[in-house]
């Protein structure tokens, strides 16, 4: 998938997140900054279908949709839409991002009214790719305690597992799985105490073939013991694992791999489509297979990605910044379906996946495209 895509830095990596402050990248606070969110490349054909951190804490890279992209269909058109999609009102939207900042500095720009009512104006996930222990906890308390005093839910990404994104332009995390749980556990102890939405770790399963198999069931087994600790520290918490997206894999693959990695027992279900451009409707039905196929406790669901997928996918092959994609679905967690939770914005729109700007850079002309798409 390739999509909050993965949530790097701005070292090239980035596509749409807010991150949080971190130690990385030049940042040395908590306080949320603007920073790039991950690139997620494309990657090489497969026999199955496949395909690759939107504000988040603090601007950080989201995965882009080079994950996403493999065996991408063709894209369904749909209607143009003219107006703003309407704001969530349940859905925590984090003060700073690179479309905010931007939109502050141009304010005479023809431009600036559309980004600003349709993308500044929405939620949208929070990254934390860097791996900082002991700063993380406040980082992600600031998010927790802000949501909560204006009564919404965060959704929040950590993204620091090791090899993430085998070696792609979001790579980084931890140095090893054991320094992984110990920032995974202080991460969990920002969760405070009220609702908050983590997608965990973008990539990490549905693009884990480049793993061996004992690197495999390692990675597995952490991110089994991330979703028992996130729960752990708060029981209010949704933990969602990741699912790919409809190009990718298979369902039943992507459902066995997800139940080695615990998500049927450690988790409230799955994410699809991060930083990717499968349609809605694509997704729906694939989510809804894929949880078919994992078993496990009842009441498991799906959330969706929908920032950039209202013309459904590109031709195959195309996966940076793609002409002829728009905005989807507002984010929100009443999407009046069964079984798919909440609609999304993990990855930020305008964010360039590193063809129309700089990877991870908010990219006005591309905003603006989507916006009128």
């Amino acid at each position: 998938m390739a999509a909050l895509a993965s949530a790097v830095v701005a070292a090239g990596a980035a596509t749409g997140v807010i991150a949080a402050g971190a130690d990385d990248g030049g940042r040395t606070t908590a306080l949320p900054d603007t920073t790039a969110s991950p690139v997620l490349e494309p990657l090489p054909a497969v026999p199955t279908p496949t395909a690759s951190p939107s504000a988040s804490a603090t601007a950080a890279p989201s995965p882009s949709p080079s994950r996403t992209s493999r065996r991408s269909p063709a894209p369904s058109p749909s209607p143009k839409r003219s107006s703003a999609p309407a704001v969530s009102a349940g859905l925590y939207r984090h003060p700073r991002s690179q479309v905010l900042d931007w939109v502050g500095a141009h304010r005479d720009d023809p431009r600036r009214p559309l980004i600003e009512s349709r993308i500044a104006a929405q939620p949208a996930a929070v990254w934390f790719p860097a791996h900082n222990p002991g700063a993380v906890t406040g980082q992600v308390r600031g998010e927790t305690s802000a949501a909560a005093a204006v009564g919404r839910t965060p959704v929040l990404v950590p993204y620091a597992i090791p090899d993430r994104d085998c070696g792609g332009a979001s790579e980084g995390g931890a140095p090893s799985l054991d320094a992984y749980d110990g920032w995974i556990t202080d991460f969990a102890a920002g969760l405070g105490s009220g609702p908050v939405i983590v997608i965990l770790e973008p990539d990490a399963i549905a693009l884990s073939d480049c793993l061996s198999a004992a690197q495999r069931d390692a990675r597995f087994a952490s991110l089994a013991r991330a979703g028992r600790t996130l729960h752990a520290a708060n029981p209010r918490a949704r933990v969602y694992f990741d699912g790919g997206h409809s190009g990718w894999h298979s369902a039943a693959k992507q459902a066995a791999a997800l139940r080695e990695a615990g998500a049927a027992t450690s988790g409230d279900g799955i994410f699809t489509n991060v930083s990717n451009f499968h349609s809605t409707a694509d997704e729906t039905a694939y989510a809804r297979r894929v949880l078919a196929a994992l078993g496990g406790q009842p009441g498991l669901g799906a959330v969706i990605d929908t920032s950039r997928n209202g013309n459904g996918a590109p031709e195959e092959g195309e996966w940076c910044d793609p002409a002829g994609r728009a905005l989807g679905r507002a984010p929100t967690t009443a999407t009046g379906l069964t079984g798919i939770d909440a609609y999304l914005w993990v990855k930020l729109p305008g964010e360039s996946d590193g063809c129309k700007g700089s990877a991870g850079s908010f990219t006005p002309d591309y905003a603006y495209e989507l916006a009128t798409g």
